[in-house]
């Protein structure tokens, strides 16, 4: 894929950025630069314009003033003086109207139409002067051997055009002026371009170098690398999406890890499996080969070895049932259905169910709570097959003629507390008790499967739960267990 796009540079998205902010900002240029020479030669021409009839405004002011005090003489003295100083070259041209009943005095005149051939638009502003229009034209005239500016101004004496003032000026300086202006304005944009330019590499560069590396970041998630992270500052869309990379990281480094323990755990389960299955089977072979072999011929001899048999298989039973019911609640997908559940009435369950036991071995189990019901939200067999593990825990490790306290209450949350008077767990073991498979070497514990304490924990676990272990070894061992109330439930819900 890399060396295809290195062969294709055309098709990158850093070129198809740079290419289309580079024209933008090139056609936006040259529009610009095309409005402002358009304007500046506009304002100068305009300014130019002024210029001469503010001159004008001069000159038909003395020409009036002459034609009405018959001083001629002095008129085109005046005026020969005014254009020998002028620096703009000012030709200044008077002109008496024919059409007039009063035409300006002919010895006024410094410039007859019947002697001189003049250009269609030296004529266009000559008439539009006689008929008291102002009128601006420009360009090469021939009769003024260059180029030049040239309008015409009526002289108004007593309310009737008498004559015409034309002014002609060498546009050339203006020219000057308007060209180098020109320059500098396309030299301006040119180096606004330049500089525009490198901002869109800088611009192009920043959208295109976060996306490669996105990437490449999805690349390595593809290949596995799950710990690869971005961590780009950006508050924008491209930062959202490189967060969201971030995040999906995180989640399918969170989902390999879960697949992982999965594994391990499916790969402890069946090695367990066969482990504790290893020796009943073994038992049961044992007897049954005696059996088959005709080794043992007494009757009740061969009774007992029937009933060992048939006592391996419940405990072969019983532990599949444990470890079925361990992996189901330690399945993440597992959610065990909930409604209100009086933990009082369970106890008062399980304290039946336990009476006989416990007048067997002389304990004593004793409920205490400051209310008259406890609930909470969860599944009453659930909860019930916790409690009855450890309660069964309780009466097996408790010594003759002694106790098993149960205390209910509730604070910030429900609490439940089953102290036994037994003989108690050492430092050593404490640490491990929750663990599948794990037994201690008392004789009280020799049938057990190791999985009770691990079944309870993941029970109350799905119940959003905490269950923790006080002991001290000879003088007993007491379970804490802390639950959300019912209370507490449907407040969250409400708010």
């Amino acid at each position: 894929m890399d060396r295809k796009q290195q062969r294709k540079p055309f098709n990158r998205l850093f070129f198809k950025v740079y290419i289309n902010y580079a024209l933008v900002l090139t056609l936006f240029a040259i529009l610009v630069g095309l409005i402002f020479v358009n304007l500046y030669e506009s304002a100068t021409k305009k300014s130019y314009q002024n210029k001469m009839l503010k001159q004008a405004s001069f000159i038909i002011d003395d020409l009036s003033k002459a034609i009405i005090n018959n001083e001629s003489e002095e008129y085109l003295d005046n005026q020969q003086i005014i254009q020998d100083v002028d620096p703009d070259e000012l030709d200044i041209w008077t002109i008496s109207n024919p059409n007039s009943t009063n035409p300006m005095d002919k010895k006024f005149e410094n410039l007859n139409l019947e002697n001189v051939v003049l250009s269609p638009d030296c004529i266009t502003v000559i008439e539009g002067a006689f008929n008291r229009e102002t009128l601006y034209r420009s360009g090469y005239y021939e009769e003024f051997g260059g180029n030049s500016a040239i309008q015409g101004y009526p002289v108004i004496i007593n309310g009737e055009v008498v004559g015409v003032v034309l002014l002609r000026s060498d546009v050339k300086k203006q020219e000057d002026i308007v060209r180098s202006s020109v320059t500098l304005i396309y030299s301006s944009v040119g180096i606004a371009l330049f500089i525009s330019f490198i901002i869109a590499i800088l611009f192009a560069s920043g959208i295109t170098k976060p996306i490669s590396s996105m990437r490449m970041t999805a690349l390595q998630l593809a290949d596995g690398k799950y710990q690869s992270k971005l961590a780009l500052k950006r508050k924008d869309e491209i930062g959202d999406l490189a967060t969201t990379i971030d995040i999906l990281a995180d989640r399918l480094k969170e989902n390999e890890e879960e697949r992982l323990n999965r594994e391990q755990i499916r790969t402890d389960f069946f090695a367990n499996v066969s482990h504790e299955l290893r020796t009943p089977i073994t038992v049961i072979r044992a007897y049954t080969e005696t059996l088959l072999d005709g080794v043992v011929t007494d009757e009740e001899k061969i009774y007992q070895y029937y009933v060992k048999i048939l006592g391996e298989c419940k405990g072969m039973e019983r532990l599949v049932g444990d470890l079925l019911l361990l992996s189901k609640m330690q399945n993440p997908d597992f959610e065990v259905e909930k409604e209100p559940v009086n933990v009082t009435q369970i106890f008062e369950d399980l304290l039946k169910s336990f009476y006989p036991l416990c007048q067997n071995k002389e304990v004593e189990m004793i409920l205490s709570g400051d209310q008259p019901a406890y609930t909470m939200m969860g599944d009453y067999d659930r909860l019930k097959q916790m409690f009855l593990i450890i309660l069964d825990n309780a009466v097996k490790f408790s010594h003759v003629n002694s106790a098993i306290h149960i205390n209910l209450s509730k604070k910030d949350k429900l609490l439940i507390s089953i102290r036994d008077e037994g003989i108690g767990i050492s430092k050593e073991e404490l640490p491990f008790i929750f663990d599948k498979f794990y037994r201690s070497k008392l004789k009280q514990n020799a049938q057990g499967s190791g999985l009770g304490l691990a079944i309870a924990k993941q029970i109350a676990l799905k119940h959003e739960g905490v269950i923790t272990v006080n002991s001290e070894e000879g003088k007993g061992t007491e379970f804490l267990f802390s639950f959300q109330s019912l209370e507490n439930y449907v407040e969250e819900l409400n708010i």
